[in-house]
């Protein structure tokens, strides 16, 4: 039985297999490698989740007691099934000391760079040559692509359950700027950029200046994305002049354009 067969199952069948450790053991090799991932891109390039691979991650929790993680200022106590990683130079990895961490299930690719203090979370994929900056999350099962800059205290926030939702998927060569926020399944596609500070929910409505138009959860390719305003209704916002957040797409980029002059133009 494969990895797949073995977690497409309920979960109560997962629970009381025999065969659980062996196979769990098999499960993290193959997502700490790459091979197994929480979300898959289909044929008409849309993201979906593996409802299978987060089933598994769910299924590790369930399975495992909390013990005392060694080694490690705290003392710290975690489930046994995801303690932290440990690299070896062979790995490609640049972990700068001073405190990151990142769990088992965690994929990070070579070229990766993680500055402290930064978290990765089980499940999580960060691919080639991508920055990870200091107080960065990368929550659990989001997807981070080649050469993506998420920049000082950006938060990817974890989608675990249920096990069909979307994780946050951040394509390749996208820039997120500080304090960004990326949470509830957004996809932020290709060479994109985020200013600092701006906050992105499933439902939260983002300003295309650039075609006139209204869109959420999906940050178009090349998009250069600044925080902004718009008027909040009703008699007693309009009493005290009240705002609500409006993230807005003031231009996008081109293929020769960096994220850097992009950025700077766009806030000009």
């Amino acid at each position: 039985m494969d990895l797949q067969t073995f977690y497409s199952r309920p979960l109560d069948a997962i629970l009381a297999d025999p065969s659980l450790p062996q196979v769990f053991e098999a499960f993290l090799g193959a997502l700490e490698r790459g091979a197994a991932r929480a979300a898959f891109r289909d044929a008409e390039g849309t993201w979906r989740a593996n409802a299978w691979v987060k089933t598994a991650i769910l299924a590790g929790f369930r399975s495992t007691p909390t013990q005392e993680i060694p080694g490690w200022p705290g003392p710290c106590f975690d489930r046994a099934a995801y303690p932290p990683r440990a690299f070896a130079l062979a790995d490609g990895v640049r972990l700068v000391p001073g405190g990151s961490a990142v769990r088992r299930g965690a994929h990070v690719a070579p070229g990766v760079v993680i500055v402290p203090p930064a978290y990765l979370n089980v499940g999580s994929f960060v691919d080639e040559g991508a920055m990870v900056d200091s107080h960065a999350l990368v929550g659990s099962c989001a997807q981070i692509g080649k050469r993506v800059h998420l920049s000082a205290a950006a938060q990817v926030g974890g989608v675990l359950e249920p096990a069909g939702a979307l994780p946050v998927v951040v394509e390749d060569e996208a820039f997120v700027g500080g304090l960004c926020g990326l949470f509830e399944g957004v996809v932020v596609k290709r060479r994109a950029v985020l200013a600092p500070g701006v906050l992105l929910t499933a439902s939260t409505r983002i300003f295309d200046l650039v075609h006139e138009r209204e869109i959420s959860r999906v940050v178009p390719e090349g998009a250069v994305v600044v925080p902004g305003t718009r008027p909040a209704s009703g008699v007693f916002a309009m009493q005290k002049r009240l705002s609500v957040s409006a993230p807005c797409i003031v231009k996008y980029r081109d293929d020769k354009t960096d994220a850097g002059t992009a950025l700077e133009e766009a806030l000009r």
